[in-house]
């Protein structure tokens, strides 16, 4: 039996093989928080997205 994966990228933008790298959002469907992630070379990171109140954006909710 596959087991279904936890997240699912939603858009991607950019190259490994520019300077700014590749941007994603990412979406948890457990919890359908959005994250943003970045890599570029060796370096990268994770952060989730959070609307003007500084709550985190839920899939579904962006206006």
């Amino acid at each position: 039996m596959k087991k279904e994966k936890r997240f699912e990228v939603i858009l991607e933008e950019g190259s490994s093989l520019s300077d700014d790298g590749v941007k994603r959002i990412i979406v948890d469907k457990v919890t359908g928080v959005c994250y943003l992630t970045w890599k570029s070379g060796y370096a990268g990171g994770i952060t989730p997205l959070l609307d003007s109140e500084g709550k985190p954006v839920i899939e579904g909710t962006v206006q």
